[in-house]
């Protein structure tokens, strides 16, 4: 007996309350009430290969509601996909199982992104959809030429980065993402009318997108809603009136069914009114087929695609898979030492920022597939080079995103690049507006993304804006992040070795920390080696004698280490300056190397223009440390370190006291 739409809805529905169930943990009411949306958006338009989940012209799907991760599970399972068992579904939240409770990239192949975090998703799948716009108009609609889709819930919408998701694809007009609403009525804390009384598709259509009101639940109006959005000229919402927990005898349509599992009378009142006469788990020979042959049309398409990738010409051939594999591109390198040693010769005196600007200039034209912007602070954060022309509404071949005021979509919108593939991001703000798009830089890191945060004007050293732009806390937050390399470097050397290690770290995102202040060129003599790549190393060694002092100081205040090195030698104190720009990379260094940065048995003074908090693990309790306090104050920058006490004159002193 051939399968119908409903069997194979089903087939969602009870996977999701069965593994919930077994788990007693997790959200079953959303898979059950958006198992109608899937199965056609799935079986009926998803151009996806289940025996080729990496294929570059696939249409991507998003999860944004990822608390409802078992319609994601259910629905790779159900197509063929090889990484995803029935035991996988059974072990659904388990300690080691690849179906976690949330979908997360890297775990299980057909997971885009990892959401949870509500409004992610969404913000993440914009990116998706700006990076096939991009490569469509480098490469053509015969190479790229694919969907982004993703279903959101009432809590994704209203996240504040929704907003901003939503205003950015509209003025872009990314017709190719297609956003379903799965519109219950329905939060944690009840109906959603306790919360808001939003038209959301006025919200939607006043920033330029396409908007249906479809029932959720009717096959052909969800085929035909999609079927239409897919031929807009704007991003499309399909609003989907759903029941949550669809078929639950009696928790259907309440938030009990939201976030707990049903409960066995549940889901047997269930089995029987939706006539589903199967065992748990147990998915009939013909809804399986069903759901396999449907995918398995892909392959065709695949191959097709394949063999219109073969017949390009050799080299474009080779670009568009070296982009689309993360491979950087030959002579890079060569290009950046060649800038080291003509800075180290000029010995220029520039803010970082100006550093990193110049920094980029080389490389966006020595790798083409980095994708700069800020958040509207072009001319402040310095990322937009000569290589890098804007893109825009009608012109989709530059390399250069305005944001606008979005910092938080920026991070998500650079993940959604990054995970696409094709494109190595990068985006400027302030350094303290950092706070603003935690959210989006915690997942880069949990993730695993290549985004590179530009993060400027990182100190009391930004003068007169004050303390609410004075990042003094800023950096403590951004170093406790795992797998997130926080960087701050001392010049424009620096500033060059810290970018070639953020351009490396495919798996690690980073943060650039720097000044708006001008600062001194401290490594004059070249070397093709990264210093930067230990993380922290001996820039001035002890004189006359064996060392006594080791002054540790990162960014701005290396200089102010350098000065106060210079008065404790002339006072007979053989003092040693060790720059710290990645404190993550010298955690991972052995210990006699670390020893032998550090000096055992040695004083030890920090130096930093922010916190304490972190240093003791360097200097120890009873180390000395010159920094802040507390927050800062608006003035220029010279009087503020004089003000707060970061001058060498106190460095001197916080190491005298302690011999």
């Amino acid at each position: 007996m051939t399968a119908t739409h409903h069997d194979m809805a089903n087939a969602i529905r009870f996977l999701s309350v069965d593994a919930v169930q077994k788990a007693n943990s997790g959200h079953p009411g959303m898979p059950m009430g958006m198992a109608d949306v899937a199965t056609v958006l799935y079986t009926k338009f998803m151009k996806y290969d289940p025996k080729a989940t990496k294929w570059a012209d696939r249409d991507r799907f998003v999860l944004s509601a990822g608390h409802g991760s078992m319609l994601m599970y259910s629905l790779l399972y159900l197509s063929g996909v090889d990484d995803v068992s029935i035991d996988d579904i059974k072990n659904f939240r388990q300690m080691g199982s690849k179906t976690a409770g949330h979908p997360e990239y890297g775990h299980v192949d057909g997971v885009e992104t990892t959401t949870g975090p509500l409004g992610q998703g969404i913000t993440t799948a914009v990116g998706m959809a700006l990076a096939e716009k991009m490569l469509n108009a480098r490469y053509g609609n015969d190479i790229v030429d694919h969907y982004t889709y993703t279903i959101a819930g009432d809590g994704c919408l209203m996240e504040g980065i929704s907003q901003e998701a939503i205003s950015m694809a509209g003025h872009l007009k990314l017709n190719k993402l297609i956003v379903m609403w799965d519109d219950n009525e329905i939060c944690i804390d009840g109906n959603t009318n306790k919360t808001l009384s939003d038209d959301q598709c006025a919200r939607f259509e006043a920033s330029g997108w396409d908007t249906q009101k479809i029932d959720g639940h009717d096959a052909a109006a969800i085929e035909a809603a999609i079927a239409k959005a897919r031929k807009s000229d704007k991003p499309s919402l399909i609003a989907c009136k759903t029941t949550i927990g669809y078929g639950a005898p009696t928790k259907a349509g309440t938030h009990d069914v939201h976030g707990a599992a049903l409960g066995a009378e549940e889901i047997k009142g269930m089995r029987e009114g939706l006539g589903w006469h199967h065992a748990e788990f147990e998915i009939p020979e013909n809804v399986l087929e069903a759901w396999r042959s449907a995918m398995a049309k892909n392959s065709a398409a695949r191959e097709s695609w394949q063999g219109r990738l073969n017949k390009l010409d050799d080299a474009t051939r080779a670009e568009f898979n070296r982009i689309m594999s993360g491979e950087l591109p030959a002579g890079w390198e060569d290009a950046l030492n060649a800038f080291k040693k003509k800075m180290s010769e000029d010995k220029p005196k520039l803010a970082t920022r100006q550093s990193s600007g110049k920094t980029l200039e080389v490389l966006t034209a020595a790798i083409p597939e980095m994708v700069g912007g800020s958040a509207d602070l072009t001319g402040s954060v310095l990322t937009k080079t000569p290589s890098t022309a804007s893109v825009t509404n009608t012109d989709f071949t530059g390399r250069y995103i305005h944001y606008g005021v979005r910092e938080h979509a920026m991070g998500a919108v650079m993940n959604g690049f990054a995970l696409h593939g094709g494109f190595i991001p990068y985006g400027g703000t302030f350094a303290v507006f950092a706070n603003y798009m935690m959210g989006s830089i915690r997942l880069s890191a949990l993730m695993g993304t290549r985004v590179g945060y530009v993060l400027t004007h990182d100190s009391i050293g930004l003068g007169e804006d004050g303390p609410t732009h004075q990042p003094v806390e800023t950096l403590a937050m951004l170093r406790s992040m795992p797998n997130f390399y926080t960087m701050r470097p001392c010049d424009v050397v620096e500033t060059a070795e810290c970018w070639a290690i953020a351009v490396k770290s495919a798996k690690t995102p980073s943060g650039l920390i720097l000044t708006r202040q001008g600062l001194p060129t401290l490594r004059t003599t070249h070397t093709d080696e990264n210093l930067c790549a230990k993380g922290a190393y001996v820039l001035a060694e002890a004189e006359g004698g064996a060392r006594k002092v080791t002054l540790m100081a990162t960014g701005s205040e290396v200089e102010i280490a350098m000065k106060a090195r210079d008065m404790l030698q002339a006072d007979g104190i053989p003092t040693a300056v060790v720059s710290m720009p990645i404190w993550e990379l010298f955690d991972e260094q052995d210990d006699a190397y670390k020893a032998s940065v550090l000096g055992e048995g040695t004083v030890k003074v920090g130096v930093e223009a922010a916190m304490r908090f972190g240093w003791d693990q360097y200097v120890g309790s009873d180390g000395g440390f010159v920094g802040m306090k507390g927050f800062g104050a608006s003035a220029p920058a010279d009087q503020l370190y004089k003000h707060f006490g970061i001058t060498a004159e106190n460095v001197v002193a916080e190491a005298k006291a302690r011999l």
